[in-house]
């Protein structure tokens, strides 16, 4: 005689930790229902579906018409931080899709997604952080950024932020200080920038000099940066290990260079050393930059008697096999160091 046994355990295809997703229309408004349920457990396990649901471009768009965006800006606020780590992992997953940044640009997510960047759970500043450097891609969302004045906390940030965050808030500045460069200079973001061109990180050190030059396209930015010593700590980097610090740097000090005073203090630093071995880099990109910081250079006194005597190594780079701009930028710079009045 056989006996039935009924097995404790839920079939395969049953997954505890997310609810049922309702049939065809029905599914986001029920979704959404439960995101707003009174019990923990339910609205963690919508969540936990939400992050799923949301990879597929067709129900971001659907999201807007049952208020699902409304329910997650309520959910930020939750006190849970399970919820609030679920809620921000879902505004990534939805600011990986264009319509989906659309969409939390014109929801204005962005103000109350920024309230979690001093949450006491990593996880959930670091998807928030990631979010809005993702919002940030898009043409509106450096607007959205200077309108909810988060250049200023950003600033901050990056004082007290761990390293991975830190990366993430350099490339949401760059995109948001192209908007305004002044608010960002107003809060001492070229002072934060200098200081994080000694750190132990070398992709922090190559991003904060990306930043650095961003900042000094305006006077305004040329003169801050002579002002707290950004251009003896950028000279220093021209001899960094990293090529792509190398890089930067050199491409910072080509933008502070075009004032008279940056040529005359990046003179005083006496980088044209360092600036004819790296005419010899392989990358094309650092060649094009040191020729453009060598023709800057040569428009002072000093750099033009120096440089004549490296004439021949910088003339041979107008046969440059690799990049027509870098063949050019050598006529250009061997025209400005044998110019006579």
């Amino acid at each position: 005689m056989t006996n039935t046994l009924i097995s404790a355990h839920l079939p395969p295809n049953i997954d505890p930790t997310k609810v049922e997703l309702a049939y065809s229309e029905r599914a986001l408004p029920k979704l959404n229902e439960e995101l707003n349920h009174t019990d923990l457990i339910v609205r963690q396990k919508a969540l936990m579906t939400l992050c799923d649901v949301v990879h597929n471009a067709e129900y971001v768009t659907q999201t807007i018409k049952c208020a699902i965006i409304d329910s997650l800006k309520s959910l930020l606020k939750d006190e849970d931080a399970v919820v609030r780590m679920k809620t921000t992992e879902v505004l990534l997953i939805i600011s990986g899709h264009a319509i989906g940044r659309q969409v939390l640009i014109e929801e204005e997510v962005i103000k109350p997604l920024s309230l979690l960047f001093d949450d006491a759970c990593y996880e959930v500043r670091l998807n928030t952080h990631r979010t809005i450097e993702m919002v940030s891609s898009s043409p509106p969302g450096p607007s959205g950024i200077v309108e909810c004045n988060l250049i200023p906390i950003l600033i901050n940030k990056l004082s007290t932020e761990v390293e991975d965050i830190k990366l993430i808030i350099l490339d949401t500045l760059h995109r948001a200080m192209r908007i305004s460069q002044e608010q960002s200079l107003e809060n001492n973001a070229m002072e934060v920038y200098t200081t994080l061109l000694t750190h132990s990180n070398v992709q922090i050190r190559a991003k904060a000099a990306m930043d650095i030059k961003e900042l000094s396209f305006p006077t305004e930015g040329k003169d801050k940066a002579c002002d707290v010593g950004s251009i003896a700590m950028l000279s220093n980097l021209l001899n960094d290990e990293d090529a792509d610090v190398r890089a930067q740097a050199c491409a910072a000090l080509m933008v502070i260079t075009i004032t008279t005073r940056g040529k005359l203090e990046a003179m005083q630093q006496d980088i044209l050393p360092s600036l004819m071995r790296m005419l010899e880099e392989e990358r094309s990109e650092i060649r094009l930059n040191t020729l453009k910081l060598i023709t800057t250079l040569s428009e002072t006194p000093n750099g033009r008697l120096e440089l004549l005597k490296s004439l021949d190594k910088i003339s041979k780079l107008k046969h440059d096999h690799e990049s027509a701009a870098v063949r050019k930028a050598a006529q250009i710079a061997e025209k400005s160091i044998t110019w006579k009045p």
